[in-house]
């Protein structure tokens, strides 16, 4: 491995995007120390190329960057998927990784375009998301609600108590009393 010199930037500000990106290639479940050193300082040489040229640029935000550029190409390698746009591959290339358990399985798979095993892009294809059907127009004619015969009895009784509110209240208050009577008789 060659060292990591950047001709641009701070030392400080380096270390920050070395931080940062070994936080994001482990929020991708990539615990494998060698692979990760590797990948880092593929990422970091990448991020100091472009520094050279946009010196004004934030160093993190270009090694992100480059990160996540890097990982948009692999995942539109694996799945076969040229025409998406980086939202849409990101999180489908996401998902699957997620779902393969790519980076426990294959830990030194993870962003080699050259040595993937066959078993780990079967595995990514089967586990990315596949949109469903075309939606298509339907009518929907909208007709009564069924709630039987119970549902209608007690519609009628509450629409005769609306007629007699005296009856109404002597029935809640008898409600009332016997709801009592039997909490004071089952704690005895």
């Amino acid at each position: 491995m060659n060292s990591f010199r950047p001709r641009t930037g701070t030392l400080d500000q380096w270390n920050a995007a070395y931080v940062r990106v070994e936080d994001y290639l482990r929020a991708h479940r990539l615990h494998n120390r060698l692979h990760q050193s590797r990948l880092l300082q593929r990422i970091l040489v990448a991020a100091a190329q472009r520094h050279e040229q946009q010196p004004a640029a934030d160093p993190v935000t270009l090694a992100v960057e480059e990160a996540d550029r890097l990982m948009d190409g692999w995942f539109s390698d694996l799945l076969d998927e040229k025409e998406l746009s980086h939202d849409r591959i990101a999180a489908e290339g996401r998902v699957a990784l997620l779902l393969s358990d790519g980076t426990q399985r294959w830990p030194f798979a993870f962003l080699d375009e050259q040595n993937t095993p066959a078993e780990f892009k079967d595995a990514m294809k089967r586990s990315s998301i596949q949109a469903g059907p075309d939606l298509a127009i339907s009518s929907m004619v909208p007709r009564e609600i069924d709630l039987g015969v119970i549902t209608e009895a007690a519609g009628q009784v509450l629409a005769s108590m609306d007629k007699l509110p005296i009856l109404r209240v002597v029935l809640l208050w008898g409600v009332f009393v016997t709801t009592l009577a039997l909490v004071f008789l089952a704690t005895r």
